[in-house]
């Protein structure tokens, strides 16, 4: 039997959806390659993190990642992750978030061992960053861009804003474990006597736009808000009909989602929200902002509806129960399209078509 090949994840953004995205990757990619994640812990990892993760996959902490920028801990991260791959001989390399992305495409020179990227949502194009810090980021990925890398964008929006910096991308959409999802839904008692729910799911910071989420909750009083998760920006949700729950772990999360109505997404970016894809999975009418991620999945009047302000938010949540054919094309696109299972099988082709000299 012929020995797998190694494929090596560096990943910084070890929190939220980058989390979900690379637990459900790696799982399923294990069956085919012999798998090796170099990790950074956030705050937002969850405390029991390696249980989330097959037992045959390697496990690596690099500890001079962080998520600010810090010279002394960027260069010592630098070595770690190159001594990493010394160790480790992996036969692809993808480094997964933008600060990976950044040391991963100057530690490696990608000749020897094939190169990939994934932004996960480029840093430049976060509002909540000055616009100096943001055209510092376009000029890091500007620089990076002609590295030997291939960049593997999460949805066709970033891969058109990858396409600015190198002819070198492709994009693989962002998918979801719809078999472990499924066992979820079976196993979950949804109470009947209980009001009707518009939910979110995420950090309460400045890319999740609270602010429009609370003015769309003041504008709909009737209604019940609630808010899964927590953040830096919680007294920014002063609206008396939202409920925020705190962190949770992911599971009791997913149930919140389940016993929820209309699914609201107010982001002012996006990479391809997981929570989103959940979402749509478990049947829940998609009402989202119209940015990047969201406008690649959801297409208004379609499977979904896409807005732009408060009014179109408050019309298209009343308007829910009128559509309902919307949440079965919602649902078939997630089946078909936005699961590990795809996403899995089309990265293992552009692995193994890299280590065998063929192009992407």
């Amino acid at each position: 039997m012929a020995e797998k090949k190694k494929i090596l994840f560096i990943v910084e953004a070890m929190g939220g959806g980058v989390f979900t995205y690379i637990v459900d990757l790696a799982n399923e990619l294990v069956n085919v390659f012999d798998m090796y994640i170099a990790y950074a812990v956030r705050k937002q990892t969850p405390a029991d993190f390696m249980n989330y993760f097959d037992k045959r996959i390697h496990l690596i902490e690099v500890r001079n990642f962080k998520r600010a920028i810090s010279l002394p801990k960027d260069i010592r991260a630098f070595f770690e992750i190159r001594d990493i791959s010394k160790n480790v001989q992996p036969d692809v390399i993808h480094l997964h978030s933008s600060k990976a992305g950044a040391l991963g495409r100057w530690a490696f020179n990608g000749k020897k061992i094939p190169l990939f990227y994934t932004p996960h949502g480029y840093s430049y194009l976060m509002q909540n960053h000055s616009i100096v810090k943001r055209t510092i980021y376009k000029i890091v990925e500007t620089i990076c861009g002609r590295r030997n890398c291939i960049t593997i964008s999460c949805s066709a929006g970033e891969h058109q804003e990858s396409q600015k910096f190198t002819r070198n991308a492709t994009y693989v959409d962002n998918g979801i474990d719809i078999n472990e999802l499924q066992k979820l839904i079976d196993s979950t008692v949804i109470s009947k006597e209980r009001p009707s729910i518009v939910f979110t799911l995420g950090r309460i910071c400045y890319q999740k736009n609270p602010a429009l989420f609370n003015q769309i909750a003041l504008a709909m009083p009737n209604e019940k808000f609630l808010w899964i998760g927590d953040g830096e920006l919680r007294k920014e949700l002063t609206a008396p009909n939202i409920e925020v729950t705190g962190w949770t772990e992911r599971g009791e999360a997913l149930k919140y989602l389940l016993q929820g109505d209309v699914f609201l997404l107010t982001s002012l970016w996006e990479g391809l929200p997981i929570a989103l894809l959940e979402s749509m999975y478990m049947k829940k009418p998609c009402v989202v902002s119209n940015v990047i991620g969201n406008r690649d999945v959801i297409k208004n009047g379609v499977n979904g509806f896409v807005c732009d302000d408060v009014s179109e938010f408050v019309d298209a949540i009343k308007s829910v129960d009128a559509h309902k054919e919307y949440i079965d094309r919602a649902y078939n696109d997630v089946v078909e399209k936005y699961n590990t299972r795809v996403m899995a099988d089309k990265y293992s082709k552009i692995y193994m078509n890299i280590i065998s000299g063929e192009m992407v």
